[in-house]
């Protein structure tokens, strides 16, 4: 689960400079939703880790 946040992030900030550069219209609100999965995604694997131990 981790390193699928990690591929979100990192897709959603390579789409934010594209976003936020000029480069594609599109790709600002990509960035944004992408950035919204990596943190729920985030939360869930920091919860799901501390009630495992």
């Amino acid at each position: 689960m981790l390193r699928w946040t990690i591929i979100f992030i990192v897709i959603a900030i390579i789409a934010a400079i594209f976003g936020f550069g000029g480069i594609a219209s599109g790709a600002e609100d990509i960035a944004k939703i992408l950035f919204f999965i990596f943190i729920v995604l985030f939360l869930i694997s920091l919860l799901s880790r501390l009630f495992r131990k």
